[in-house]
């Protein structure tokens, strides 16, 4: 097999978190080599990208979702062609009691909640058919363009110099004689680095078990359908009972049973009719809609729900030098903090507390 010239890091993973990483590690002036099979990678491209801190977490959870959401921002500084929009989000998809709960929790945590009434929520969302008569509206709520951001990001870290390589399947990682994770094992040949980073969704159980790592991640499906683009309907996120549907940046509506996509089940073609049917008497004139296409994707979920960043321990209990693992099911809310966290911890050898609950070692 040829073998590459060696690098200061190798990245896997063409996903919105690898493309971060790469970007954060190429700015800090790491030579940083991508490798991906397809751009986007699998969960990336399907996601409903929503960009939150919101119901259902414990108090560090949201305090980390928050940090990545100002870390958005930051990044939007930085690449100012990153397609963001923070319109906020309508949701009222739990009981009135939860809808309360949530509001007074949040709220006093920080983040800009209110619950609003059948008149706001009309002048928010005007083209809703069936007005709740009370909501949620979370102002600092957004979405990033998947597939955009992750292209966007990867083509400005190359522009800073970073290598990439696509289209190439990465199959093993090795270990040198002294322990070490310092090659990757591809179909087109082995790459060394000082650093391997494993941020390959779902494919990072695989890669972590070729050198003795168990990474627990499950990958359920999610069905989304997209409708053909039409002129603005939705001004912002809506999240509501067995539907959530936003309006991207181009003018699909996107929608799911939920933000992770339903489960498509054995005839994905009718669970897709029968969905785009609930999104077209959502909305006024949802008559006219056309669904162009739907997406089944595979979220790459850990085993308690929680992010794992960070160093692994092998199955002796020993920490492994050289491979850095980045996997979540939130990639696009935390795709910034962590692709910040990483280069830090990895360049610098520090350790971020927003992530000492999510090391790899808690599964050990």
């Amino acid at each position: 097999m040829q073998q590459s010239g060696r690098h200061d890091i190798i990245v896997i993973g063409g996903g919105i978190v690898g493309a971060s990483i790469a970007w954060h590690l190429t700015v800090s002036g790491a030579k940083v080599h991508l490798l991906f099979e397809k751009p986007g990678g699998i969960a990336t491209p399907n996601s409903f990208a929503w960009i939150n801190a919101s119901w259902g977490n414990p108090r560090a959870y949201f305090d980390l979702r928050m940090r990545s959401i100002a870390e958005w921002k930051r990044l939007a500084k930085d690449v100012p062609t990153l397609p963001l929009s923070f319109a906020g989000g309508l949701c009222w998809d739990m009981s009135q009691a939860d809808l309360t709960t949530y509001a007074s929790q949040h709220s006093g945590w920080g983040y800009d909640i209110a619950e609003v009434d059948a008149v706001r929520i009309a002048a928010i969302e005007p083209a809703l058919n069936d007005v709740p008569n009370t909501a949620l509206y979370a102002a600092m709520e957004g979405v990033a363009e998947p597939q955009a951001s992750a292209e966007i990001l990867i083509a400005d870290a190359q522009r800073r110099g970073m290598l990439l390589t696509e289209g190439i399947r990465v199959t093993a990682l090795r270990r040198d004689g002294e322990g070490h994770v310092a090659t990757v094992v591809t179909d087109s040949g082995e790459f060394t680095a000082r650093e391997i980073v494993l941020a390959a969704g779902a494919g990072t159980t695989t890669l972590a078990a070729s050198v003795g790592i168990d990474v627990p991640v499950d990958t359920p499906p999610g069905l989304l359908v997209h409708s053909t683009p039409v002129a603005p309907i939705l001004n912002g996120l809506v999240i509501a009972p067995e539907l959530h549907v936003r309006q991207t940046a181009e003018g699909r509506l996107v929608a799911g049973t939920d933000f992770g996509g339903m489960d498509p089940g054995t005839d994905p073609d009718g669970a897709a009719e029968e969905l785009f049917g609930k999104l077209k008497r959502f909305v006024k004139g949802g008559d006219s809609l056309v669904m162009d296409f739907y997406t089944v994707g595979y979220r790459p979920t850990p085993k308690d729900g929680f992010p794992i960043i960070g160093r692994a321990e092998d199955q002796t209990g020993q920490t492994l030098t050289g491979l850095y693992i980045a996997v979540t099911h939130s990639g696009i809310t935390l795709a910034p903090a962590i692709g910040l966290f990483a280069a830090t911890e990895i360049l610098e050898g520090a350790q971020e507390p927003l992530l000492a609950p999510y090391r790899p070692s808690r599964f050990s």
